[in-house]
């Protein structure tokens, strides 16, 4: 398959390597010092599995790059509106070719359609801990790292031929991956666990093994993560995780362990505020489904949002 990726910073830098390393086709979109850095000494991926580094293609100019049967979008939900135009140009050369988002949050696959049409459009979400340490190096902690995703818009009872094909390409590579019949699901899923996690440490600046031995905040903890729960029934969407299964999943997680919200807020970067608690509080109050807790989470990392000067 022939794959654009747009956003080729941690996420899409380590699926779009696995993928080359794999024979596919792949360009991938970028600027600045990491563009140069792709051109002339290729990705490096560092981890615990060794370190490699992979010859790439990197184009800044999408109308460069050629017709493509994927776009791996990967940019930060903060960064959709700019990107839209590169997906619009790549896809402009077939009718078949398909955007799989891969944004933390439930909003990215409505914000891309709204560019590009529900036909064309994958939602789906990221499991990995990876970050760019230099330009055109990733440092990879752990060895975990899972792609889901499938169908986000029609009627969704079984998994789509397209998904089937585009599940099949990425195991191939070396990815773990899960089709699903209904990304949102997937999606509400994942928010269910982060969106309370990212609040949490955000807000205290401490770590999960310091919050979880605290009773209050484990509470504060369940009680945002029942707040999502009813707010995706609201939307007609059955999450499976509940807050114990939760609870229980925080108990296995590092002591160190700290969402990428707040890595990102103690480094004055900008924050995901929006896509994690801005959305559940704004469905929430368009169906009439409180969410005080995570409206609180939201007022106290909302001024934080657009990070710091340097």
């Amino acid at each position: 398959m022939r794959f654009a990726i747009v956003g080729s910073g941690a996420v899409g830098g380590y699926f779009g390597a696995k993928l080359v390393q794999a024979g596919h086709e792949i360009t991938f979109l970028a600027r600045g010092e990491h563009l140069e850095a792709l051109r002339q000494r290729g990705l490096e991926i560092r981890g615990p599995a060794g370190d490699v580094r992979v010859p790439v293609r990197a184009e800044s100019d999408p109308a460069r790059v050629g017709p493509v049967d994927v776009v791996m979008l990967a940019v930060k939900t903060y960064d959709i509106a700019g990107a839209l135009p590169t997906v619009k140009t790549l896809l402009a050369g077939g009718d078949k070719a398909v955007v799989l988002t891969l944004q933390n949050g439930v909003d990215s696959p409505d914000e891309v359609a709204s560019a590009v049409g529900r036909e064309a459009v994958l939602g789906g979400s990221a499991y990995i801990s990876v970050a760019i340490t230099a330009p055109g190096v990733l440092t990879q902690t752990g060895m975990h790292h899972r792609i889901t995703f499938g169908e986000f818009f029609g009627d969704t009872p079984r998994i789509s031929p397209r998904v089937s094909a585009l599940r099949d390409t990425l195991a191939g590579a070396g990815i773990h991956t899960d089709a699903v019949p209904d990304a949102r699901v997937s999606l509400w899923d994942k928010l269910v666990f982060l969106a309370p996690f990212a609040g949490l440490t955000g807000a205290t600046r401490l770590p999960i093994g310091l919050l979880r031995t605290c009773p209050p905040a484990l509470d504060t903890y369940t009680a945002a993560a029942s707040e999502i729960i009813r707010v995706a029934a609201s939307e007609g969407v059955t999450v499976a995780r509940n807050p114990e299964s939760l609870v229980q999943e925080l108990q296995g997680l590092p002591p160190q362990m700290r969402a990428s919200l707040l890595v990102d807020l103690e480094q004055g970067k900008r924050l995901e505020v929006e896509a994690l608690m801005g959305s559940v509080v704004r469905r929430g109050r368009a169906a009439g489904v409180p969410t005080p807790v995570m409206a609180t989470l939201y007022g106290l990392l909302a001024p934080q949002a657009s990070g710091r000067p340097r």
